[in-house]
């Protein structure tokens, strides 16, 4: 059994197949005498694709993390997703019928590159399919230069780096035992009822440790465990 999740949202039917594309960026040249030699590069970004059902109408086997939600729902995360111009997470997790882990989770900062809807009566009836293209996301550095002028003539000077995305890194926390989400909120943000704050931005994280642990879900969060490491909201 698999679960898909999109920025820590639960895909409500899993996707009956996924393709993984990495990039090869690796050139060949020609040299004198030599031959054709191989100049290995450090691969390309990874390209994701699927295809995933949104119902209209709830089934036995789709699963929701809170209650069931329309296909309207997910086309609205997909919207957000798509014009929000920021990487998330996309998570894969892999059990068997019992619910035991049989891979770690896979998780991958991507970005939402393209998606195509199908309306089709009589193959989906009232529901909707999603055709998904995601890519994958490294974050990069760039350097400011000043440029200064001297008697001898122009010089250039690296001042500083700076990661490409203008927002800051979020600040984390790693879950110690004993810990709950309301002590965690309490303490690092102020207020403990921006435990779900919290919990919402760490969804996918979060609910992928409660599967690890033998559970259904956290419970919305109830359920955490040691070393976990959340981001906290602004």
């Amino acid at each position: 059994m698999y679960q898909f999740f999109l920025d820590g949202v639960l895909l409500p039917v899993t996707p009956s197949s996924m393709t993984l594309k990495v990039a090869n960026q690796n050139d060949t040249i020609t040299l004198i005498n030599e031959g054709e030699v191989s100049v290995l590069k450090r691969p390309g970004l990874s390209k994701i694709s699927f295809e995933a059902l949104l119902p209209n109408r709830k089934y036995s086997f789709a699963q929701y993390q809170s209650g069931f939600q329309s296909a309207q729902y997910f086309l609205s995360l997909l919207e957000n997703l798509k014009t929000g111009c920021a990487p998330f997470m996309f998570e894969v997790i892999r059990m068997d019928d019992r619910g035991t882990v049989l891979i770690e989770a896979r998780s991958m900062q991507v970005s939402l590159e393209a998606y195509e809807l199908l309306e089709d009566a009589e193959r989906y009836g009232t529901d909707v399919l999603a055709k998904i293209d995601l890519r994958q996301w490294r974050a990069c550095k760039t350097a400011r230069v000043e440029i200064q002028q001297a008697e001898d003539g122009t010089i250039a000077e690296v001042t500083e780096q700076r990661e490409t995305t203008t927002a800051p890194s979020a600040p984390t926390y790693t879950v110690q035992p004993g810990d709950n989400l309301w002590e965690i909120a309490r303490i690092k943000l102020g207020d403990g009822m921006r435990m779900s704050e919290i919990y919402r931005l760490n969804q996918g994280t979060i609910e992928a440790e409660a599967k690890k642990h033998g559970l259904a879900s956290s419970s919305n969060g109830h359920w955490i465990y040691p070393g976990t490491v959340l981001m906290l909201p602004g």
